[in-house]
């Protein structure tokens, strides 16, 4: 409850709206949308263009946005398809169809609704009541937004909210509906099973050196030994930089001078507290009868201290600290709400409280521990300051040495050798590298970075021998490399891979057999029932599968039982067949929770489609047309 950013929520709440919504709500400055330019269209939207460079902007948007996602494991290529740059193309759209909406409908938000949205986000208001501007500025700061940007940003979500706001809150699922699809989840099915396992048919398959050949000339691509590289590689960055660094004792007591205020720390105090709640929306009655209560639990309190944890658990209304005794751990002045804060830093160690009022209720607090203030002497951080200034070194040094890295690498391009003399970098070896990235190993490990095997499977390096140039494949970090040894794409000898073919076509063909069998014997029990052979019945439901296969479950759920028993087959690939019983049907036992929240999950699904509706109609409103052939050119990331 006392957590900082509980205290700063409403803020909080607003800036993921603004940095995560989807880039189709958040549509940018109204005036650049308006501006029509001369530029040749890919798509008009209500007379006006989308211009290829507004498109080719919003793509790599869509590629940084990406890299940053993804990091190291970022691959333009994901959205180098027709697909991708056409739900980009939408997504321009439909900016341009509800901008053009808001300014047909005359949509605003007013200055003094937006002053009052923001200065009533709680955490930001003083003690006084005013509005703490600094608290406010700093916090945007940590988001690397501006109050101007911000503001820009929360109006125009406001200005959404009125144009989607009503859309999105029309929707509406009757009753009856979704109480059938509940009932639907919720109805049981007794079933018995019986399995065809390929296993049981295995000896009967008779297996021919023809169908082995015939198998591996049709599957060629399993049998493919893709080409291989052994290569050597050097990686410069800020870690390999700072270790060629040296720091004197003259520069750590420098350092430390200059940031003696970093090494302070203030005064902590660990508590415990009891929270009695009463809201600042509580009526009186309900504060006087949580005053009392807690007035109560202190009296019992001053009698026997020691019982503080007990009684906390037994009465707190603080669920994040309530199980732990009441303990809040170490906090700095200024971390709690107001009065909780000034209470704590006027206790001794011990030292139980009086009935403390906050907007949470009535709290009781006692203090369970003091951290005082204090200096880190110089031999306590002089470790950490030299990583420090190595750290700023290297980064001082890195650009010097990427743009020598570079030269020398180009300049004397058939070695490795005199960039690493030259940078002091380790030449390190790798071996069996190809050209996609390895599942499983990390794309963080250099060498299984896309872009590094992208240029060291290049044309000139494979061929001519020749050095890659310094790939960055993350933030000041450069690797560059050459092959060793190449080894072409080769197929592996079919005598090499026969034994694994016939394991194969061996569980191929008896799945077939098992299927088969399978089959007549479900057409011979739709004509006389039997249990022969059946496991022992059990109930399932769509929410209580019992370990039935998920094909097999659809199946067996759908299955006509008007006319009891029946019966359904299903074909499980190389697990063979399995025939099921149908011999009861039972509504189930309706749960009231999980109903409200499929009601729940059916609304929200309804809303989603209202207001994809919504846009499409306000696209078809706005007589969108497209230049499929100008979407098609590839646009790659900017650097």
């Amino acid at each position: 409850m006392f957590e900082f950013i509980r205290t700063h929520q409403r803020l909080m709440q607003i800036l993921l709206a603004v940095l995560i919504l989807p880039s189709f709500v958040l549509f940018g400055n109204t005036d650049a949308l308006r501006s029509i330019g001369k530029e040749a269209g890919i798509a008009t939207v209500a007379g006006a263009p989308i211009t290829q460079g507004e498109f080719d902007q919003a793509l790599r948007d869509q590629l940084d946005r990406m890299r940053q996602m993804y990091g190291p494991q970022f691959d333009a290529k994901m959205l180098n398809t027709a697909e991708a740059r056409q739900g980009i193309l939408d997504e321009l759209i439909a900016r341009k169809a509800m901008a053009g909406e808001i300014a047909v409908k005359k949509l605003a938000i007013a200055d003094a609704t937006l002053q009052d949205s923001i200065t009533k986000t709680p955490g930001l208001v003083k003690a006084d009541g005013h509005f703490d501007n600094a608290e406010y500025t700093r916090l945007l700061a940590q988001q690397g937004m501006t109050p101007p940007m911000f503001e820009q940003r929360l109006r125009q979500d406001m200005v959404l909210q009125q144009l989607l706001g009503p859309v999105q809150a029309s929707a509406f699922v009757p009753k009856t509906v979704a109480e059938r699809l509940s009932a639907i989840n919720e109805q049981e099915r007794e079933v018995q099973m019986l399995m065809y396992k390929p296993g049981d048919f295995a000896s009967r398959v008779k297996v021919t050196d023809e169908m082995l050949k015939a198998y591996y000339e049709k599957n060629t691509a399993q049998f493919e030994i893709p080409e291989q590289i052994n290569a050597e590689y050097v990686v410069l960055n800020n870690e390999v930089l700072a270790e060629q660094t040296t720091v004197s004792d003259a520069d750590v007591q420098t350092y430390y001078k200059a940031n003696e205020k970093a090494y302070t720390t203030e005064e902590q105090r660990r508590a415990s507290h009891i929270l009695i709640a009463a809201g600042k929306d509580s009526s009186d009655a309900d504060k006087a009868k949580a005053k009392a209560k807690a007035a109560d639990i202190l009296a019992q309190l001053r009698k026997k201290p020691e019982d503080f944890a007990r009684l906390a658990k037994e009465n707190s209304d603080d669920p994040g600290s309530k199980e732990k005794g009441g303990d809040l751990d170490f906090f700095v002045k200024g971390a709690m709400v107001p009065q909780f804060d000034e209470s704590v830093f006027k206790l001794k160690q011990g030292d139980i409280s009086e009935l403390v009022q906050s907007e949470y209720g009535f709290h009781i607090i006692t203090v369970t521990g003091i951290k005082p203030a204090g200096v880190k002497t110089l031999d306590e951080v002089k470790a950490q300051i030299a990583a420090d200034i190595k750290k700023q070194k290297a980064g001082k040094a890195y650009t010097e040495a990427a743009e020598s890295l570079t030269n020398v690498l180009y300049e004397q391009g058939d070695s490795l050798k005199p960039a690493a003399e030259k940078l002091k970098l380790k030449i390190q070896t790798v071996n069996g590298l190809s050209r996609n990235s390895k599942p499983g190993l990390p794309a963080t490990v250099e060498t299984n970075n896309p872009k590094f095997l992208k240029a060291i499977f290049s044309d000139d390096v494979v061929k001519k021998k020749h050095n890659t140039e310094a790939i960055e494949i993350a933030p000041n970090t450069l690797i560059a490399g050459r092959i060793v040894e190449y080894k072409p794409a080769s197929k592996r000898p079919f005598e090499e891979v026969k034994a694994s073919i016939q394991a194969q076509v061996t569980a191929t063909e008896a799945a077939a057999l098992a299927e088969k069998e399978g089959i007549a014997k479900l057409t011979a029990l739709k004509a006389a029932d039997s249990t022969t052979g059946f496991t022992e019945p059990k109930m399932i439901s769509r929410l209580k599968n019992q370990d039935i296969p998920s094909a097999a479950l659809v199946d067996v759920m759908r299955a006509d039982t008007q006319k009891l028993p029946a019966f359904v087959g299903t074909h499980l690939g190389n697990a063979g067949y399995v025939i099921f019983r149908i011999g009861k049907v039972t509504a189930g036992t309706p749960d009231a929770a999980r109903r409200a929240s499929e009601a729940q999950q059916l609304t929200s699904m309804q809303s989603a489609q209202n207001l994809y509706s919504y846009i499409e109609l306000l696209k078809h409103k706005a007589k969108v047309t497209v230049n499929k052939a100008a979407v098609t050119a590839p646009v790659t990331a900017a650097p």
